[in-house]
């Protein structure tokens, strides 16, 4: 059994084939570097070029991998959450050759394709808990067992991608500022400055705020000479207390569910020093954490693939009558539907 896998949720365009004996056996990503001097994402222009992306991109795995697509037994696409015009370029496209090679279309949540992509690699077992970090989302879910969801922390502003992104561009980063804050903060001396940590007065608040922590950060540099050397030392300082405020929130979730894995997904997950916080935090409070390998962390196809093929064998989300789903705001919790 074959899946081709189709993302378009933001700006990457990305195809991947999920093989149900070889596993991901393609994944292929388009970035699009044209946002970076608008200092964000264009939808208009991320719909535009996902167009030109996905020809590519087919033309691409026919020709450098040989791959037959006559050899696909079903088609899985991002149907949301994510920006609408790029959600529609991408459900087009999937409902078009579904149509044409008479196979099935599967609509796929984009953040339970983050959610299920340590699954891709590693076998956990329901149910375990799951921190989603990435540029639109910041939420902690508990995932009872394959399609049944609850979210038990959400952001009530900015999300973790885009408080990144924001304290980059206070420092002069250019966009995407979550890589080039990562970089600067390994050259940064640990605890150089004092940054509040939202959110945790209440112990028993899972929910999580990144306005304050930015305001403090924002604060911070305008009121000191910036060099090289201080740059780095902000970088670390705005990391450590991110870092803390998930690892603090984390453990709640531990606590109020009595659950002891914890997958932690999303772009943000392929930070390092998240990664290395988030082992030790493992060995300190016996608990299993987990990560996608870092291909998967990011938007990719590979996950939506992988979440097609499982909602494929349970005969989940299948689309009819050429009816063409997308929500920019379709919500993990309710991402099995009836169509």
């Amino acid at each position: 059994m074959k899946i081709l896998g189709i993302e378009t949720s933001c700006d990457d365009t990305g195809i991947a084939v999920y093989d149900e004996k070889k596993k991901i056996i393609i994944n292929e990503l388009r970035k699009q570097k044209i946002h970076s001097k608008y200092g964000g994402v264009v939808p208009e222009l991320a719909a535009k070029n996902h167009v030109s992306n996905i020809e590519f991109l087919i033309k691409k795995i026919s020709l450098n991998y040989k791959f037959d697509l006559n050899k696909i037994d079903a088609i899985a696409y991002t149907a949301g959450p994510g920006l609408l015009k790029s959600l529609i370029v991408g459900s087009t496209f999937g409902t078009s050759l579904s149509y044409f090679l008479d196979i099935p279309l599967i609509a796929i949540n984009h953040m339970e394709g983050h959610l299920l992509s340590p699954l891709i690699t590693k076998k956990i077992d329901f149910p375990f808990l799951c921190l989603l970090i990435s540029g639109g989302h910041t939420q902690l879910v508990v995932a009872k067992k394959f399609g049944e969801y609850k979210i038990i922390g959400d952001t009530l502003d900015d999300a973790i991608g885009e408080a990144f992104d924001k304290v980059a561009n206070f420092l002069g980063l250019k966009y995407p500022g979550g890589e080039k804050i990562s970089r600067l903060a390994k050259f940064g001396i640990p605890k150089s400055y004092s940054l509040p940590i939202p959110m945790i007065k209440n112990k028993k608040d899972m929910n999580f705020s990144f306005s304050g922590l930015k305001t403090a950060t924002k604060n911070l540099i305008t009121s000191v000479r910036i060099t090289k050397k201080v740059k780095s030392n902000i970088c670390r300082s705005f990391q450590e207390t991110v870092v803390k405020m998930l690892l603090i929130k984390c453990k709640r979730a531990i606590n109020f569910t009595k659950i002891n894995r914890i997958c932690v997904s999303g772009g943000v997950s392929s930070n390092s020093f998240l990664r290395k916080s988030f082992k030790s935090f493992a060995n300190e409070t016996n608990t299993k954490i987990f990560f996608a390998n870092k291909e998967y962390c990011t938007d990719n196809a590979a996950m939506i693939a992988y979440a097609g093929y499982l909602h494929f064998k349970k005969k989940k989300n299948f689309q009819k009558n050429l009816e063409i789903f997308f929500d920019p705001n379709w919500s993990i919790e309710n991402s099995h539907k009836n169509f």
